[in-house]
């Protein structure tokens, strides 16, 4: 695709170069041929840079055109190659990496369950495999969402949440609802991606903590190019501020990521829910 793209603009490059000598080649010729009984020499001349600007503004302004959208195609192209090459450098490094180091970690404890006959080693060694085996599916998720091509169709980067929603309402045992109105064109790139890891996050930490029976996702806008989005449940909750709870670090990423794009982050409970709340403003302009 890139080697069809260049030749095609060299091709484009060539033509913007020829046509202005061409058309001057035509119009002297034409003139010589079949006008100079009308058209004196001075005349002729004082017309041909005329004829040569309404052609340049004609055919090698739209020549133009297309060479600059080429190349923005091009840039596109390179953009989404070199990100999926990062992204397949990601998967590769939490693979070689963590992956490997929590199989053995796995390993390791089960021969420590094998040689322990006390009690509370044995349900430590537990509580531990558990807690491998949680971060273990995590990394074996992200890598599978960073070496899964992002599809260019609308709204594609909502599907992935819908998905890890009903995983966590599987593995709960508990109800789900999905409930989404933001456009898809309402986003910017950047807001889609930063969106996507807020809401990630945090029904991450609902599959993780809350134990609920009920877990909603809530996106919607405010008729004036801002959105609210919030992530739901009626499980356990948080004591305290669940920002300053050592080990807990899962909603103070979404602080951070939220405070970066410039939204507002709120983690309650409210009403006997856990609600985590991303807020931004409109502007009043639509």
């Amino acid at each position: 695709m890139d080697n069809q793209n260049r030749t095609k603009d060299g091709r484009i490059k060539w033509l913007i170069l020829l046509i202005p000598t061409l058309t001057i080649g035509a119009w002297e010729y034409v003139r010589h041929a079949f006008l100079l009984p009308y058209i004196s020499m001075d005349l002729g001349n004082l017309l041909a840079p005329f004829i040569v600007l309404a052609v340049t503004l004609t055919l090698v302004r739209g020549l133009f055109a297309r060479l600059e959208h080429s190349q923005q195609a091009l840039q596109i192209e390179k953009g989404v190659k070199a990100a999926l090459e990062e992204r397949e450098s990601l998967a590769r490094e939490l693979h070689d990496g963590i992956s490997q180091s929590l199989f053995l970690l796995a390993v390791k404890l089960d021969q420590l369950d094998e040689h322990s006959h006390e009690g509370p080693v044995r349900e430590l060694a537990a509580g531990l495999r558990e807690t491998v085996r949680v971060m273990h599916e995590d990394v074996r998720q992200a890598i599978a969402n960073l070496r899964e091509p992002p599809s260019p169709a609308a709204a594609a980067w909502i599907v992935p949440l819908r998905v890890l929603l009903g995983e966590t309402a599987e593995l709960t045992g508990s109800k789900a609802e999905f409930v989404w109105t933001i456009s898809d064109d309402g986003l910017t790139d950047k807001e889609k991606v930063e969106l996507h890891a807020c809401v990630r996050e945090a029904l991450m930490n609902v599959r993780k903590h809350a134990k609920a029976s009920h877990v909603y996702v809530v996106g919607e806008t405010d008729g004036a190019g801002g959105f609210r989005c919030t992530v739901e449940d009626d499980g356990a909750g948080f004591n305290g501020d669940p920002l300053n709870t050592r080990g807990r670090f899962g909603l103070r990423m979404v602080r951070d990521r939220a405070e970066a794009m410039g939204w507002e982050f709120r983690a309650e409970r409210k009403g006997g829910r856990t609600v985590v709340e991303l807020l931004k403003r409109g502007d009043g302009k639509r």
